[in-house]
């Protein structure tokens, strides 16, 4: 399957006959939508809404005097028309590029005659288009153009038989090439199934497949397809024919009522083979014999009608069929001097003018990098002692932060603990540590907006709310506590502010972290909770919640704190 699929990047070109959608209907639309349409029409091979659309685009970018739209619409307009006419549109492209500062050409003129030659069964002219692309991408440092010029001479590889090469390019870039669109990885995805058949890696073929035709199974009948020829070939080569032949005559169906010359000519071939595997000869050439009949009418080539012609003219010798079998011989003699050119030509040139490229420049970087060895040892020895250095600063400024964490979740503990002493009489809940309670200094001047009663009721709800442990609720907010208390949201935040000294979120954060610290101190069960779970019961929506506001509360992180405690218990047991 050395060619198949390598000419996706035209477009798909399958069964079609929907009426356009009119010029003035097209009216509404920006460049942008357009060019989804068109994409969107084209890859559903509802090639005659795809055209008109391109039409119109074209005529409304020169309207508009928009070069570079101009220049979009002539790529639109090259997709479905015959060589002669795509080459021309590719052409004018050209002229309006030279008007145009982008930094995407000249490499997509060159880039879309490739796929144009490609098409029309052109390797020769092709390659030397996929070449040049490939060099003015790399002037321009253009990664996505420097990735569609090299999968396509990766290809280009798998049609020659150099399958290991092109597997190693095309694995490359379906993984670490977030710059090429889902369809141009898809197509990446296809082909590699493809390569790793030819190269045997049959585990790694399958793996694809599979995916390919669960993704696509009742969303995408084109590409479920593709991936049935694929399996077809897989179990040609794992010897399961007759599992070969199911998937293939499946995708024959379907094929043959496409304009997909390519599928159509390799789902015959596959299911030609394997029903030669099972001894039905008669059916393999019915299969031979379907795909000579498309040949004359297309002249769509591959390598493998060598094969096919071998085996039908063997086929006929054993029937003694002279007349026909002297038939397929000059279809093989003109055939084969066709497949003998083109095969040469990019046989020859594809090492010259790309591979024997990367291994001088290949060179060229070994013997730079060995002059520059010592350079590179010095400045590596450096940048490790540098960071050495870093790392030792930061291990004792760790170890020195860690000390002074130890030493306040210690004196935390300590207040805790004279707290309670002090306190034996009052719940657990006031029993916080003067330090920590008191840390805002709290004005008592009276509010001239409020009065001293509505002062003294607010003052008294906040009370209750505390006594109550409701700040543990979730959700409490402003508004929720002004509506319980039966006041407004600015009289409580004014009140909160003057008497307690902060805002609403510290006040309330403050009363969650104080009976956390002594809840935590004292009640072990609480201690072996999960620090999610005792986020939870304290009112916080997260566990990165609770510890930031530990740590602003107390100085000292919850972790540290909590192993101080154990650190006491089991010395007291």
């Amino acid at each position: 399957m050395k060619i198949i699929f390598f000419l996706l990047l035209i477009g798909y070109n399958f069964s079609y006959a929907q009426t356009a959608a009119s010029a003035e209907s097209l009216k509404e639309y920006t460049y942008e939508e357009l060019q989804e349409k068109f994409y969107d029409y084209n890859y559903a091979g509802r090639s005659d809404k795809s055209k008109q659309i391109a039409q119109y685009y074209l005529a409304k970018a020169k309207k508009e005097k928009n070069n570079s739209q101009i220049a979009e619409g002539y790529a639109f307009m090259y997709v479905n028309e015959n060589k002669e006419n795509a080459l021309k549109y590719i052409d004018s492209m050209s002229i309006i590029a030279k008007k145009l500062n982008e930094n995407i050409y000249p490499t997509r003129i060159y880039l879309l005659r490739a796929n144009v030659f490609l098409k029309f069964n052109n390797q020769k002219e092709a390659l030397d288009n996929y070449i040049l692309g490939l060099k003015y991408a790399k002037q321009k440092n253009n990664k996505r153009q420097i990735a569609l010029a090299e999968t396509n001479i990766a290809y280009l590889n798998n049609f020659i038989g150099k399958h290991a090469e092109a597997a190693t390019v095309l694995r490359s870039y379906m993984n670490n090439a977030d710059y090429l669109n889902a369809n141009e990885i898809e197509k990446i995805r296809v082909n590699l199934a493809d390569t790793y058949i030819e190269i045997n890696k049959l585990d790694s073929a399958t793996l694809l497949i599979n995916k390919g035709l669960e993704v696509f199974k009742n969303k995408d009948p084109y590409r479920y397809h593709q991936y049935l020829t694929l399996a077809g070939f897989n179990n040609l080569k794992l010897k399961k024919y007759h599992n070969a032949i199911g998937n293939l005559l499946e995708s024959k169906k379907y094929f043959l009522t496409t304009d997909d010359e390519r599928n159509k000519n390799y789902t015959l071939f596959y299911l030609g083979q394997s029903y030669d595997k099972v001894q039905l000869k008669d059916k393999a050439v019915q299969c031979f014999v379907e795909i000579d009949s498309l040949l004359q009418k297309n002249d769509y080539v591959f390598p493998e009608l060598r094969i096919v012609y071998t085996y039908l003219i063997n086929y006929y010798k054993e029937k003694n069929n002279k007349e026909t079998q002297l038939f397929y011989i000059e279809r093989f003699l003109k055939i084969d001097q066709l497949l003998d050119a083109q095969f040469r030509y990019v046989s020859r040139e594809l090492p010259r003018q790309y591979d024997t490229p990367k291994l001088l420049k290949e060179k060229d970087s070994i013997i730079n990098e060995l002059e520059n060895k010592k350079i590179f040892f010095i400045l590596s020895l450096c940048t490790l002692l540098l960071i050495l250095s870093l790392l030792i600063f930061l291990y004792h400024k760790s170890k020195k932060a860690e000390k002074r964490y130890q030493k306040i979740a210690q004196d935390l503990i300590l207040s805790v603990n004279d707290s309670t002493v002090k306190n034996e009489t009052k719940p657990e809940k006031e029993m916080i540590p003067d330090h920590i309670h008191d840390q805002a200094v709290i004005n008592h001047k009276p509010i001239k907006t409020i009065s001293e009663d509505l002062t003294q009721a607010i003052l008294k709800g906040l009370r209750n709310f505390e006594a109550k442990e409701q700040f543990l609720n979730k959700g409490v907010t402003l508004g929720s506590l002004a509506k319980k208390i039966r006041t407004n949201t600015r009289y409580l935040s004014e009140i909160i502010n003057t008497h307690k000294g902060k805002n609403f979120a510290a006040y309330l954060n403050d009363l969650r972290i104080d009976y956390a610290i002594n809840r935590l101190a004292h009640d072990k069960k609480f201690r072996s909770y999960k620090v999610p779970s005792i986020a939870e019961e304290l009112g916080y929506n997260n566990e990165q919640a609770f510890t930031l506001a530990f740590k602003k509360r107390t100085g000292t992180p919850l972790s540290i704190y909590l192993k101080e405690i154990e650190k006491l218990a089991d010395t007291e047991n």
